[in-house]
């Protein structure tokens, strides 16, 4: 089969690898679409600790295909099934595992990350994966395309959902990459109220105003914007870039009781950043980080999908063959356009 593998730093190959076997307790999956992600990029830029020549690793954790094979002591799934896979997946045991939440457990194991992803034609499920869920069965009307974003999707939902914003509450999406449009995307989900949007890019501002024509572009001061559309302030602010004078800046446009997400981590050399305390303290301002997504709020994204409330087909800029990789990533990497979508 081929597989789309990192070997190391500015190191990837499409090698053709034999088809995974599967144990009695685990499945096979036929990869028909995976999407290209950020970390993606980072790992294909920097390299990834313990991935060489001597030990490649398949990338691709956005994912989504059919059945092709299942042991014979895997219940609840039947061959041929239309799935996506939710990436990360925990020891079991630990305390947040039994709560629900795997995917903060402190022995992770993540396709495309730990072990092999979905870059690939086909890609071997686990038994600890598929016993904690991370197989999720998906209608027929959801294109295997808007499938494989389910995953970047319900990482933006998790983030969100930690908010806990009030319905109509004005909201800030700073960075309007697939990330910040999936922002405004949930934000709508969870009932806004104004929402507007900034970022450096002219470009991608219009991309997000032509998505969704109801929404508010700031470009430059993102105070005097706010101000020249007749607020002080908002209610809830999320940064979606990697940019640590954003976060910093954040607290000035909140309002009282404000709400600021943190979504993604900074680059390690840049990220300590200095916050303003006392807006915190006297606006009390909440502060809140968040990172990948339980296997419920990943199954719930994928609903709402295949519903018709999350139109994610919005955001797919291009879809390529295998051969077509570098392509893809190159497009990525230059962050041109959205999401950029790999078919087998």
């Amino acid at each position: 089969m081929k597989a789309i593998r990192l070997l190391g730093k500015d190191n990837i190959q499409i090698q053709e690898i034999p088809v995974p076997e599967i144990s009695d307790d685990e499945m096979l999956i036929k990869v028909k679409a995976a999407s290209i992600c950020g970390t993606d990029v980072r790992m294909f830029r920097n390299g990834y600790t313990g991935v060489s020549e001597e030990h490649p690793l398949t990338l691709g954790h956005e994912f989504a295909g059919d059945i092709e094979k299942i042991g014979k002591n895997v219940r609840n799934y039947h061959v041929g099934q239309k799935v996506s896979v939710a990436p990360n997946f925990g020891c079991g045991t630990c305390n947040q595992c039994v709560s629900g939440r795997t995917h903060l457990c402190k022995d992770l194991h993540a396709f495309g990350v730990t072990m092999d992803g979905g870059f690939a034609e086909y890609v071997r499920i686990p038994a600890a994966a598929i016993a904690q869920g991370n197989v999720s069965p998906l209608d027929k009307e959801i294109s295997y395309q808007a499938a494989a974003l389910v995953e970047p999707l319900s990482c933006v939902y998790n983030g969100q959902l930690l908010l806990h914003a009030e319905k109509g509450s004005d909201v800030l999406v700073i960075g309007m990459g697939p990330i910040g449009i999936m922002h405004i995307m949930v934000a709508k989900v969870f009932g806004a109220g104004k929402i507007f949007v900034n970022d450096l890019d002219h470009d991608r501002l219009m991309k997000a105003k032509e998505l969704f024509p109801d929404v508010t572009v700031i470009e430059g001061d993102v105070m005097e914007g706010l101000r020249a559309n007749g607020v002080e302030g908002v209610d809830v602010c999320i940064i979606a870039a990697p940019a640590g004078a954003a976060q910093t800046a954040s607290l000035n446009y909140m309002n009282m009781n404000g709400k600021i997400l943190f979504f993604g981590g900074l680059p390690k050399d840049r990220e300590n950043i200095s916050i303003n305390s006392n807006l915190i303290h006297y606006r009390q301002l909440t502060i809140q980080g968040c990172t990948k997504q339980s296997i419920s709020e990943y199954r719930l994204c994928a609903k709402l999908v295949n519903d018709g409330r999350i139109p994610l087909e919005k955001i797919l800029s291009d879809t390529y063959t295998a051969e077509q990789f570098f392509e893809a990533m190159d497009n990525a990497a230059k962050a041109k356009g959205l999401k950029h979508v790999i078919t087998f």
